[in-house]
């Protein structure tokens, strides 16, 4: 008897529906997680001062700093066909690599130094988090990285404005203290259109699928890491 080999075929649009659902997950996830770090939680509960708010920068800009550097590598290692991706990639570095500073000039608003945030260190978690970002960027193909920018871009979109709505009361500060924030909140939305876009092009097959899902998780656990880790360097 002939053995006959039969192609399955992928539903690309299923794919990309259950990287969606998997990913809403791991937001859910993250979202209810976030609410147990100290600095979050009074934030939330109407306790947050003036010295969070600096922290909470300071730690946050060198993290920022990065961002379009690991998304610039990352699409230098995306092969020709995953070029529309790969467009995709460095637009997105292109509208990240000036952000950090913002996040200098809300500190020196808030009362900082600015030379206190220009020579900080990363704390432990920001080290976690950026060694993890550079590794996957250096791969061949890194498409999982989609995870990590749903996490990173969700926060701009879904968190960002309430916070700085709730520290703009409780701090007292004036408006460009939040200018941050308030950037991601109006344009992340934005963002996260291109990542619809991104994942429709790159759920092409399930281990890729999983691997964005994967790499989420992560993603979403060591920004809460760094978040627990304020000034732990």
């Amino acid at each position: 008897m002939t053995n006959i080999a039969i192609e399955k075929t992928v539903d690309t649009s299923d794919l990309a529906a259950r990287v969606h659902r998997g990913l809403a997950q791991v937001w859910i996830d993250f979202e209810s997680s976030l609410v147990q770090v100290p600095l979050v939680d009074r934030l939330m509960n109407g306790r947050f001062r003036s010295e969070d708010y600096q922290s909470l920068l300071l730690n946050l800009r060198q993290q920022v700093i990065e961002g379009s550097r690991w998304i610039s590598k990352a699409a230098s290692n995306i092969s020709e066909r995953h070029e529309e991706l790969r467009s995709l990639f460095l637009k997105h570095a292109v509208a990240e690599h000036r952000d950090y500073r913002m996040l200098e000039e809300n500190y020196v608003a808030a009362g900082g130094a600015r030379a206190d945030i220009e020579l900080a260190r990363k704390n432990i978690g920001s080290e976690a988090f950026s060694g993890f970002m550079y590794h996957c960027a250096a791969q061949r193909d890194p498409i999982g990285l989609l995870g990590a920018m749903f996490i990173i871009e969700g926060l701009g979109e879904r968190i960002a404005g309430p916070w700085s709505e709730k520290m703009a009361k409780q701090l007292g500060l004036p408006e460009k203290a939040f200018s941050f924030f308030m950037h991601h909140a109006e344009h992340d939305g934005d963002h996260l259109e291109m990542f619809d876009r991104a994942v429709e092009l790159a759920a092409q097959d399930e281990a890729v699928a999983e691997d964005i899902i994967r790499h989420a998780k992560i993603v979403a656990r060591l920004y809460r890491l760094q978040l627990e880790e304020i000034n732990n360097v």
